[in-house]
């Protein structure tokens, strides 16, 4: 007989469990307001940068940054094998550039850290980033060059996950839950209840505000605000501005600037301990635009068509939760910050063999809730 597996949450993390999880033989339903719109993925950008991502300290994130990167390949052929749909999956590679000798140095910083820990990045003079990326300022100061880093469309892989669902028998329940209970037990906010035979809240930010988990040993988890826009082509345009994802450290600032198949642009992203705040504001916007524009020139021509604000779920250490709560039969995956797009393939399938009651990697055992 097949387990019943409730997983709450729409958002990359929630579809990607849904969908490994039927397609190993669980009878699965997804319990969320928006399935595909819910939670910080659909204003993401889609990198799935391990290198890029790499911060001072945390080599353990990084090496399971590293891990998550490796699954993308064949997960991306089984997606859109099942849904019928491209997600926009390009391996061209990113270029880190600096605006001037202060960020030059950062970056040659970066690089000799990268280098520390094995990692795939080569330096590029100014002249060598305009070769790979001609629509560059003439006044950048040269840059990393990572093949390794690639992106993904988001909103595609979104609706491809949502269609991938479907197709594999995936129920939706369309709604939110307010608390959870011994059983396992879901309580709806419309007062019904649903027993399945387990639960994976996979929730992001709205994790915190679920009842009944105060017994749970459930782990912290804070929005984390970020801006980001969406620029159209220039009209009348024979070419895309960009045919990589550039990354820029723009006086100190960080920006980044991935092209899609359609010749549009993300632009993104601030970092803003702001609580659950997502109105956009004139200054974020503005900031974004100007350090895009030091870079990449060529953004002023484009179209503005999207400026948006989502909440990153965020833990004390940066690093996501995924294990067992305090509560029989109800685990946890969330608190993936910045790379939930990059982790989903590796946390659904740990997500699989946990349910499974199999034994995690110790890279995984590492993020337990508990």
């Amino acid at each position: 007989m097949a387990t019943q597996v409730h997983v709450v949450g729409g958002g990359v993390i929630g579809l990607s469990t849904a969908w490994e999880l039927s397609r190993n033989g669980h009878e699965v339903t997804v319990v969320a307001p928006a399935p595909g719109r819910d939670g910080a993925s659909w204003v993401a950008a889609g990198m799935l940068a391990p290198v890029t991502e790499a911060q001072f300290g945390e080599s353990a994130l990084t090496a399971l940054l590293l891990e998550g990167a490796g699954r993308w390949p064949a997960f991306a052929h089984a997606l859109e094998a099942a849904s019928g749909r491209t997600i926009g999956y390009d391996t061209t590679g990113t270029l880190t550039v600096a605006l001037d000798a202060s960020d030059r140095a950062s970056l040659d910083d970066l690089l000799a850290y990268q280098h520390s820990l094995g990692l795939d990045a080569a330096r590029r003079s100014a002249s060598e980033c305009r070769a790979l990326v001609p629509a560059l300022s003439p006044s950048l100061r040269g840059g990393i060059e990572v093949p390794g880093d690639h992106q993904v469309d988001n909103r595609a892989l979104l609706a491809a996950l949502v269609e991938a669902n479907r197709a594999a028998g995936v129920n939706f329940e369309r709604a939110r839950v307010a608390a959870v209970a011994a059983g396992p037990e879901l309580v709806l906010a419309d007062g019904r209840r649903l027993r399945p035979d387990q639960v994976v809240l996979a929730a992001g930010v709205g994790l915190p505000d679920i009842a009944g988990l105060d017994a749970a040993s459930m782990p912290e988890v804070r929005p984390v605000k970020g801006h980001i826009l969406r620029l159209g082509p220039a009209p009348g345009a024979s070419a895309p501005l960009l045919a990589r994802t550039v990354r820029g450290l723009v006086r100190g600032h960080s920006v980044y600037l991935v092209p899609r198949r359609d010749g549009s642009l993300v632009v993104g992203a601030t970092v803003e301990e702001r609580g659950a705040d997502t109105t956009v504001q004139a200054g974020a916007v503005h900031e974004l635009l100007c350090d895009a524009r030091a870079i990449v020139p060529g953004v002023d021509e484009l179209e503005l068509r999207e400026a948006a604000a989502g909440l990153r779920p965020g833990t004390p250490d940066n690093t996501p939760r995924l294990g067992w709560s305090g509560l029989d039969d109800v685990a946890v995956a969330t608190g993936h910050f910045r790379s939930g797009i990059l982790l989903a393939p590796l946390t659904a399938a740990a997500v699989v063999d946990l349910l499974g009651r199999r034994p995690l990697p110790p890279l995984l055992q590492a993020l337990a809730p508990v």
